[in-house]
């Protein structure tokens, strides 16, 4: 779907109202996403604090939500997730409530205001929209984003990379990563959770005698499909959006089994004021046209059934991601403190 096709038709829809029963209806005990049409009109005032993030796409959504509710007024403060995040927590140990909705592009950033008793609870029948590993009684996840392994297909094939993320320095490849990119020290969180900090921190040394290190994971894929090293560590949009523009990129995807290397994060949204405006614009990002949406345009993963993921990229139940709390990657100090250790930082 075009940003164009997307912003017109979401406007189209105009301001419908819905009956309760049919929006019940639609949604109790399934994981389908429904149509924006059988949402009612948002009316009121919300501010909106937007972790920065996929190049203005989430923007192109906010635009569309407000197209279709012209008695709603949104207020939207821009920042980097993790520093509005902070900002959140200090404003509320001042006695300051500002934001009443936080959406954030990383799960962890989502803990730090969870975890400060901020965020509200929300409809059982909003939450019951979501895959049952990504349902959360405080928080929703809007879109996820899995941990992968761009290789180079004319250096490299998949059956010569390690599927145990904790093997991969031992591989003899050439590798790629970038460290002070916020995804990757999520991953190394969670990497710290399943496997311990002594066998992080061990990983992390050897990985740091043999990687190349890379400003961003864009940066990271293109450096793979140029043939500087074999493969690297990024998010999987990041190869997808590469090869939507180029489709014989010399890239493509492979995954590790059951460790943080194929970890499922998730950017997310939270409630900060109680009522049914803040429940009901969250409602807006799960539907069929903003699910579909953020899947065609920014590759990323839907969270609710029945829409399709991005192309190129195997469904959810195809690989073997880890269990972890995603809301548990916000606690980032010891991951730092051992990034600086080994070297990394």
């Amino acid at each position: 779907m075009q940003r164009r096709t997307f912003l017109h038709s979401m406007a189209l829809f105009g301001a419908l109202g819905v009956c309760p029963s049919l929006l019940a209806n639609s949604v109790s005990g399934s994981a389908n996403a429904i149509s924006v049409e059988q949402l009612p009109e948002l009316k009121g005032e919300l501010t909106l604090y937007l972790g920065r993030g996929e190049g203005g796409l989430y923007e192109d959504v906010l635009n569309a939500i407000k197209k279709r509710n012209p008695s709603f007024k949104l207020n939207i403060r821009r920042g980097p997730t993790a520093a509005l995040a902070n900002a959140i927590v200090a404003e509320a140990k001042a006695g300051v409530r500002r934001a009443d909705l936080f959406w954030a592009v990383d799960s962890g950033a989502i803990g730090l205001v969870s975890g400060a008793g901020l965020a509200q609870s929300l409809p059982k029948d909003l939450i019951s929209q979501l895959k049952p590993e990504f349902q959360f009684s405080n928080w929703i996840p809007v879109t996820g984003r899995i941990r992968t392994l761009p290789y180079n297909t004319e250096r490299l094939s998949a059956d010569k990379i390690p599927d145990n993320i904790m093997e991969l320095p031992e591989s003899g490849l050439s590798i790629g990563w970038a460290p002070a990119y916020a995804s990757f020290q999520s991953f190394v969180t969670a990497m710290r959770l399943i496997a311990g900090e002594n066998a992080t921190a061990d990983w992390l040394k050897r990985m740091n005698d043999k990687a190349t290190r890379y400003a961003g994971e864009l940066g990271v894929v293109m450096a793979v499909e140029r043939g500087e090293v074999d493969l690297g560590l990024a998010n999987h949009y990041y190869t997808l959006r590469l090869k939507s523009g180029k489709p014989n990129a010399r890239v493509n995807l492979a995954f590790t089994q059951n460790d943080a290397g194929c970890l499922v994060n998730a950017s997310g949204i939270v409630a900060l004021k109680e009522g049914d405006l803040a429940a009901n614009f969250i409602r807006y990002l799960l539907t069929q046209e903003v699910q579909s949406y953020l899947a065609s345009e920014a590759y990323e993963i839907p969270l609710v059934g029945n829409v399709a993921p991005p192309k190129g990229l195997p469904t959810l139940d195809t690989i073997s991601p880890p269990k972890v709390d995603l809301t548990k990657l916000a606690d980032l100090r010891p991951t730092l403190s051992l990034m600086r250790k080994a070297g990394v930082l």
